[in-house]
């Protein structure tokens, strides 16, 4: 089945202007100013974007796609995320990773789930890993588990953290090396991402790993990096010596507190874009705790944030449109090991894009290359969802 997408403004995520996109499948093979010769062919659907602005789909790396939550016991427990929950916000492929519980929540679980939504039409990877340490594994290894595992790209842990197992430096380097190695024999991206936590370690672990060790700076994703100035400024530095960064989404944003300002802050400081993710946590627990460590209350995360982040950015922080999207698309795809597959408007590519209105809400989603929403109209949802 071929489809036709006529009169898109295209960001690659780079503008390259009006073009018109025809895909095959679930790949783009082709994109020009004008391709004529399909629209009056059989089984041709043309589908017209009416100038808009079209992007490639959103990669969301952070995403408790079989819930989080439970630090006020099992009624905490933040139900999994639906299919088009992820599709709304634009979402084509996301990386599932369990968090504060690794108890009551499975890697296997994670790992089904991983294939449903596979199997339901998006793209998804998943990490195996907790906040704690041993790492929970499906196979008792975190080596096996990404080598053996088509859907395991890396593994998950917490640090500065005070839910965290408070690894020591050598426990981080041993579990960075095992998940380097997983990566490498398996031709996957051998990603370690590292939940941040407001400890006042920071990112210091990760620092003397890059000191003392011949790890490479890739392997180490830390996350929700946004929690104050002094981790921002430690991720900045990471960044320097080769690192990218994960900010997470924020269900409001002020001029004291976005994801913008962040990466405002970072860009001016000397980091390229091609250093900066920015990931969701979606339905993640979002608990605030009193200066005793007591839980005093609960709510959790969407996908939904990524594009309210995306639009305080561009309409706030004053930052472009194709930087704004670098950080959903194309970096993400570089730390997934996927670029030129994901993140790219381009013959070759997987066929996920968005679309967007002049006020950048989205109006139309494909997810490899099958209409996940058209025209505000969602249409393709969880084998369940009503």
């Amino acid at each position: 089945m071929l489809k036709l997408i006529k009169n898109a403004e295209v960001y690659t995520p780079q503008p390259i202007g009006r073009q018109d996109i025809l895909i095959a499948d679930e790949k783009i093979v082709r994109v020009a100013p004008e391709i004529t010769g399909y629209d009056k062919l059989p089984d041709v659907e043309v589908l017209d974007a009416g100038g808009k602005r079209l992007a490639p789909g959103f990669i969301d790396l952070h995403v408790h796609v079989t819930g989080g939550g439970g630090e006020q016991g099992p009624a905490s427990r933040v139900p999994e995320i639906r299919l088009s929950e992820l599709v709304e916000a634009g979402v084509t492929t996301v990386l599932g990773l369990l968090g504060t519980d690794g108890t009551s929540r499975s890697v296997e679980n994670l790992l089904y789930k991983t294939k449903a939504l596979r199997q339901e039409g998006i793209t998804a990877f998943m990490l195996t890993g907790s906040y704690q340490y041993p790492s929970v594994t499906i196979t008792g290894d975190v080596i096996r588990d990404i080598a053996l595992i088509d859907e395991c790209v890396g593994a998950k842990v917490a640090l500065s953290d005070h839910r965290s197992s408070n690894l020591t430096q050598q426990e981080l380097v041993r579990l960075a090396s095992d998940v380097r190695m997983g990566g490498l024999i398996s031709g996957k991206a051998g990603l370690l991402v590292m939940h941040m936590g407001s400890g006042k370690q920071m990112l210091e672990l990760i620092r003397r790993a890059l000191e003392e060790t011949e790890i490479p700076a890739k392997t180490f994703l830390p996350t929700h990096v946004g929690r104050n100035d002094g981790l921002i400024d430690d991720a900045i530095a990471f960044a320097k010596c080769g690192g990218v960064f994960d900010l997470t989404g924020d269900q409001e944003q002020t001029a004291a507190h976005s994801c913008g300002r962040y990466i405002r802050r970072a860009l001016d400081a000397g980091v390229s874009i091609d250093h900066i993710t920015l990931s969701s946590d979606g339905c993640g627990s979002m608990p605030r705790f009193d200066e005793n460590g007591e839980c005093i209350g609960l709510t959790y995360s969407t996908p939904g944030v990524l594009l309210k982040e995306l639009r305080w950015a561009v309409q706030h922080e004053g930052i472009a449109l194709e930087t704004a999207l670098a950080v959903v698309t194309s970096t993400p795809a570089k730390v997934l090991a996927q670029s030129g597959r994901k993140g790219c408007i381009a013959p070759g590519a997987d066929a996920d894009m968005v679309i967007f209105d002049k006020d950048l809400h989205i109006t139309s989603v494909l997810a490899r290359g099958k209409l996940a929403r058209w025209e505000g109209k969602t249409l393709m949802r969880g084998t369940f969802e009503v």
